[in-house]
């Protein structure tokens, strides 16, 4: 059974706070990018769980059907299986999207990088300090 509670070492989401600094905003990109692989990681295992649970329940359904069970449990059974069945297309939905989401925030990353890690390098080599955002539109 997968396990899909947030996990303490390196799965910590990053803050939404309003540091826009170059650093922080990679570190964000890169945490959303991480936690998002480690969700559809899990997602396409619990995705492969489902299928089998659902495979066994129709088995197991037509199991109690040749054992002469009452029809209420082969009923029963297969209504579990087809249920599961249903979950199991919609976190396979939901793991397409988690490794989207993962690949987007990691090409964000990457063209945030090209666009400012000069302009950073720059500004936080010197020593004096460098006017806020606006400060020439004035």
């Amino acid at each position: 059974m997968s396990d899909l509670t947030p996990h303490p070492e390196g799965g910590a989401a990053a803050p939404t706070d309003g540091d826009n600094r170059y650093k922080a905003v990679q570190h964000k990109l890169r945490t959303l990018g991480t936690a998002m692989d480690m969700a559809s990681n899990e997602l396409e295992r619990l995705q492969w769980s489902m299928r089998m649970n659902a495979q066994r329940s129709e088995g197991l359904a037509v199991d109690i059907a040749n054992a002469e069970l009452d029809k209420t449990f082969v009923e029963m059974t297969n209504q579990v299986s087809l249920a599961l069945g249903g979950a199991a297309v919609e976190v396979r939905n939901l793991h397409e999207t988690a490794r989207e989401v993962s690949g987007l925030a990691h090409d964000t990353r990457r063209t945030h990088a090209r666009l400012y890690e000069g302009l950073d390098t720059i500004r936080s080599g010197r020593k004096e300090r460098t006017p806020k955002p606006g400060f020439f539109a004035h």
